[in-house]
């Protein structure tokens, strides 16, 4: 749906129950300047965008030590862990 700025002010409690369906596109000198989701759809955004950064935190990380993860991971594999030998008491 999409509304002027003018209708939007005017009706903002019918375009906040349209928002619970479909997005709102408020226009504004003819372009459109905001939109109006529902609580569920941004909450649906921002889970997304946090998962798209924390990824990208992951890439990030294992490019800047990959070196190092690929040595602990041989040290692994030839020696296992330092600690096979504890015993819980």
């Amino acid at each position: 749906m999409q509304v002027t700025a003018t209708q939007a002010k005017n009706r903002f409690g019918a375009i906040c129950a349209q928002a619970k369906t479909e997005p709102v596109f408020v226009e504004k000198d003819g372009r459109i300047d905001t939109v109006i989701l529902s609580a569920q759809q941004f909450a649906a955004l921002q889970n997304a965008q946090r998962i798209a950064t924390v990824s990208e935190r992951k890439a990030r990380f294992e490019v800047a030590h990959g070196d190092w993860l690929a040595e602990q991971n041989e040290r692994f594999a030839a020696r296992g862990l330092w600690c096979d030998d504890l015993r819980p008491w």
